[in-house]
Formats: C-alpha cells, sequence, structure tokens
C-alpha cells in the first residue's frame, strides 16, 4: 500500500532534487515511460527533464509548495500543489506561481512518477 506519509516524502525528495539539480535522485524518483506536460503545453519524456536540469538550463533558486489534495487509488497518488518558483531558465531570471497534477504509482523498485501537469496561475 502507499500511504499519505510516503508521497509527502517523495515529494519532499523530489523538490530538494530539483532545487539542487540531483540529477541522480530525479532519475530514481521518475519512471522510465514517464510524460509530463510542462505550463509551455509541451510534452515532455524523463530523459528530456533530466537534460533540462543536467545541462543547466534549469536552475532554481527557491520553490515554496504548497499541497492542496492527495488521494490514493490502491497503488496510485494523486498530488495536486501550488508552487511558487524563482530561478533562471535559459539565462533568462524568472518568478512565477505554477499549479500541478502529479501521478505516483508504485512498482517493485519504489514508488516512482508516472505522470503530471503544470500550469500557469
Amino acid at each position: 500500500m502507499i500511504t499519505k506519509n510516503d508521497i509527502l516524502a517523495l515529494e519532499n525528495q523530489l523538490y530538494d532534487a530539483m532545487k539542487s539539480s540531483n540529477v541522480e535522485a530525479l532519475d530514481k524518483l521518475l519512471h522510465k515511460d514517464l510524460l509530463f506536460i510542462v505550463p509551455s503545453g509541451e510534452t515532455i519524456t524523463k530523459e528530456m527533464g533530466l537534460e533540462t536540469y543536467r545541462s543547466g538550463m534549469l536552475k532554481i533558486d527557491t520553490l515554496t509548495p504548497a499541497i492542496e489534495a492527495l488521494n490514493i487509488i490502491d497503488d496510485l497518488a494523486i498530488v495536486t500543489v501550488q508552487i511558487k518558483l524563482n530561478g533562471n531558465y535559459g539565462g533568462q531570471v524568472f518568478e512565477a506561481q505554477y499549479k500541478y497534477i502529479r501521478f505516483w504509482k508504485k512498482f517493485a523498485d519504489g514508488i516512482k512518477v508516472v505522470g503530471g501537469s503544470g500550469s500557469s496561475v
């Protein structure tokens, strides 16, 4: 079973990995077949997301999350969260508020993000 505490701990690991551009940690948290719709509307894969951090294209200075909802359905968790981000993307400084939905699924090797979407608010 997946518990809310499991997912909250994984969300915190994800935020820490994003802030520190820890590609190794992100690799462990994201499923190999991940599909994610970023705020621009583009659908990205796990490798595309990892490359954004690996290349230094995205650097997050501040990430302030506020979980709105967390539902568990068998071996799947659905999280909605608002996140305030400050950082640098492609040389451009940004500060923005986003709303994300993320899907975590339990596998033999752990609980991983399998999909989600983000939009500006």
